[in-house]
This record gives structure tokens, sequence and C-alpha cells, in this order.
């Protein structure tokens, strides 16, 4: 019934960039924080940036001045944009969607994204 359908990975060589869309369905998505997470190889999961339902973002050290996650409720979507590309930045991109610590969380299937020359 809840769907997370993510978008827009691949492989891009150091310094490029690259835009994730994740597109939710199922839920009230104007109510809900979104955000993306990452998992490297051998590495936890990690929040990358998120944005709540009234528009405020958290970010991740690691991505300031580089990635911008946006959204449109219009059509229950989140973007994620990546810019200066790193090769630290390969991973599973993971889509989710929260709206309470009482329940658990919706999650995308993830989407590699490796960076690499």
């Amino acid at each position: 019934q809840v769907q997370l359908v993510e978008s827009g990975g691949g492989l891009v060589q150091p310094g490029g960039s690259l835009r994730l869309s994740c597109a939710a369905s199922g839920i009230i998505f104007s109510m809900y924080t979104m955000a993306w997470y990452r998992q490297a190889p051998g590495k936890q999961r990690e929040l990358v940036l998120s944005i709540s339902s009234g528009g405020g973002t958290k970010s991740a050290d690691s991505v300031k001045g580089r990635f911008t996650i946006s959204r449109d409720n219009a059509k229950n979507t989140v973007y994620l944009q990546m810019n200066s590309l790193k090769p630290e930045d390969t991973a599973v991109y993971y889509c989710n969607a929260n709206y309470s610590p009482r329940v658990p969380d919706y999650w995308g299937q993830g989407t590699q994204v490796t960076v690499s020359s």
C-alpha cells in the first residue's frame, strides 16, 4: 500500500552531479518528514539530509554545501540534488518517510550511487 519509488541513481565521475527522486504513495505526503539516508560498504546507514513537513532541513556535515534536499507536495516527491560528488559518496541511497517516533518509518528499496573515474 505504501510505496517509496526511487530513481536517478547510477555511475558518475568525481566532480559530477546526480539528482535522485523519490515518489511516495499511500501516505499523506505533506504531513511527513522526508529524508535521504545512505549506506556505504562496511558502514552503518547514515542520515544525509532531511526535510520536515514545514520545509526545515537538516544536513550531515559531510554533504553541506554540496547536496540539497527539496520536496514537491503536489507531486508527492522528494529530491536529492548531489553536486561535486566524491568517491566517498559512493553508497546505496535510501528514501525515508517518517511521521512520528511512535510508528515505524517507511523506506524505499535503495538505489546505488557510484562515484568513480
